[in-house]
This record gives structure tokens, sequence and C-alpha cells, in this order.
């Protein structure tokens, strides 16, 4: 269902009651993440008769539905998540902002959704992100946080795909994750839940994905924990991910492991980024299945010294505690020195402060 022809062209429509100046000031600085967005939105339809047409830059607004949407009743939508950050000379970057695009194109074949093409996906970033520059935040870890989408806009029921498809891009700027500094969080072992299974979506960045972990992340919540980390379908014995990050173990001897593509793991972008990043601090990396005995016998050997999370919202998170039912293990209550050095380096080529040497960085403004 891939899109061909002619390059994407975007309209323009500004938006004629904008939030003022000061309304926004007040919103940057305590921006939360995920509360406030900009004043603009990008859209684009599909069908398979005119392929990709119809995008353009429009005022932010809500999106009329029929009861019969089909994204209502089967959950046929994709997203992704990347950031805009603005540099100590004012221009805006997004951070691999293709890769991003690539793995759009991969969640939605598996949806059964049209491909939206790279270069559509980052021309709108850059339409938007142009558009409402004034929206992206300085200081700290503040960002502009992107959210592209597509979902199934054709009115009817029945199970197929959908021939009426639509993308959206919005923003939202977004202060540091962790307000009061970066603390190991506690993790919750999900043993009645599972995330994916072979033949799923779990390689899919879908809506369903996430629907699917709330339960278990409730579990997690009530009982005291900050997320939720989820095993195999088939055996219940190896680690796959949290309920939106990836998973990284640090060996006493400085080696880093995460555990292995299998189809039922997201293949995250900052899980990409973190294993070329270790190569370049000279740490041995290596892919493969990570069993949760490894996991707990490594902790409390010593073996495993560290554990950390990673994702697009809160970079790089290293994990204190896991807990599950009947025990618990306890990791630490500090960062340790490599999560520590390897969330400093990716960071620093977020925000331009160190040189960007593969190219990650992609100018907006």
């Amino acid at each position: 269902m891939t899109a061909t022809g002619p390059a994407l062209e975007f309209s323009t429509t500004l938006s004629s009651s904008p939030v003022t100046p000061e309304r926004r000031a007040e919103i940057l600085a305590a921006p939360g993440f995920g509360t406030s967005f900009t004043d603009h939105m990008i859209t684009a339809a599909w069908t398979p008769e005119a392929g990709w047409h119809d995008a353009g830059l429009r005022p932010y607004g809500p999106l009329s539905l029929d009861p019969a949407t089909a994204v209502l009743h089967y959950a046929q939508s994709v997203f992704e998540g990347l950031k805009a950050y603005r540099h100590d000379d004012g221009s805006i970057w997004a951070f691999r902002p293709e890769a991003n695009a690539a793995r759009f194109q991969r969640s939605a074949a598996r949806m059964a959704l049209p491909e939206l093409p790279v270069e559509a996906f980052v021309d709108s970033i850059d339409l938007l992100v142009g558009t409402d520059s004034e929206w992206v935040p300085t200081g700290g870890e503040a960002s502009l946080y992107l959210r592209p989408f597509m979902f199934a806009s054709e009115v009817f029921l029945g199970v197929r795909p959908a021939k009426h498809v639509t993308y959206s891009l919005i923003a939202s700027p977004a202060g540091a994750y962790f307000a009061s500094g970066v603390k190991p969080i506690s993790i919750w072992l999900s043993s009645e839940y599972t995330r994916a299974a072979p033949g799923g979506t779990g390689a899919a960045k879908c809506a369903g994905n996430y629907a699917a972990s709330l339960i278990a992340q409730q579990e997690a919540i009530a009982n005291g924990c900050d997320q939720v980390c989820f095993l195999d379908a088939l055996e219940r014995k190896w680690v796959e991910e949290l309920g939106g990050m990836n998973l990284y173990f640090v060996s006493a001897d400085g080696s880093i492991t995460t555990p292995q593509l299998t189809g039922t793991i997201l293949e995250g972008i900052t899980r990409d980024a973190i294993l070329t990043l270790a190569g370049d601090l000279d740490y041995k990396v290596e892919e493969r299945p990570v069993s949760i005995d490894e996991w707990r016998d490594g902790v409390a050997s010593g073996e495993i010294t560290e554990v950390f999370a990673c994702g697009t919202a809160a970079v790089i998170t290293p994990l204190g505690r896991l807990a599950w039912t009947g025990g618990e293990l306890v990791m630490g209550e500090e960062t340790g020195p490599v999560t520590r050095e390897i969330r400093a380096a990716l960071l620093d080529i977020q925000y331009g402060r160190a040189q960007d040497r593969r190219g990650w960085m992609h100018r907006i403004v």
C-alpha cells in the first residue's frame, strides 16, 4: 500500500486566533508533558484512487468523526513520537526524523495502512515546527514533543482495511521528564499480562498495543511502582520491554546488554542510538535474550550493576527497584555511572553541545 507519485505538497492556513505571547510564555514556563498544544497542526488524506492528497497546515482544532469511523471500532491506528530541540544559538533541530519516518512506514504496513513517504513525513515536521517555532522551549531538557499519527477515517462497519485514511501531526511543548532531577524508578513485573506474541503487533507502534498495556500499568501503580515490565508470551521467562521503553543491562565488566529484537519488541529509535553511542564510548554492547532469572540473579550476585530504560520522552531512565507478587529486587537509589555517561552523551548531541559525527540531527530552523 505504499503511496507513489509526485512529492506531497502542503498548503498553509494560519490561525486567526493564535495563543497570545503572554499565555504562551506562561505555558512554556511550566509545560508539563502532553497537556498544551501549539497553534497549528498538519493533516493529509489518503484513498486508493488519489493516494496521499489534501495535505496542509491548518489551525489546531478538533477532528470531526462520524460515529461509524473505522478507527473507533477496529483500532486501525499508528503513531510516532519525537522531539524538536532548541540549541543555544536559537536554531531548532530534530533527532533522526528519518528513522521515525521509516518506523512509521513499518507500523503502517503491519496495520494494513498506507505508507507515508519519508520525505512527506519530514516535510510535515519542518512545516509545523517552522511555523510554530516560538513554541519550542529553552533551558534544561525542555523540548517540543511531536506526535505524528495515522488512522482509519473511512465511515463504515466491517472488518477490512479502510479505504480512507488520515495523517496528522500535532506538537506539544514538554519540560524535563524529571523535574527534580533523574532518579531511579520502580518497576512492576507483570505475571498475568503480556505485551505481544510472535506474529502479533509488538514491533509496530500501534495504538492497540498501548491500550492493552494499560491494565498492567494500572496494576503497577497499585503496587507502588512507576512502570510495568513485560515478559515474553510463550515461556514467560524472557525480558522484553516496559510499557513504553526499551531495557538495557550493565554488567560488572562494563559490558552492556539489551534484549534482542524478535518481532515482539518495539525497535526504539533511542534504543538504536544507544547501541551506537555505547560502542563509541568503548563499551562492549550485545543484543541477546535476557531472562528474568538472569536479571534477578545478576543483581543479587553483583554481576549486573545497573539497569536502565530508554525512550523518547524520558531519554534514559535508571531503574532502582523491581517488584513482583511475593518479592522485590533493589538495584540502587542513585543513577549509575554508565547510565549517567550514556545519557549525557545522547543529550549533548540532541542539544548541540557535542559534535554530531553521525549526522543524526536534522535542522528545521
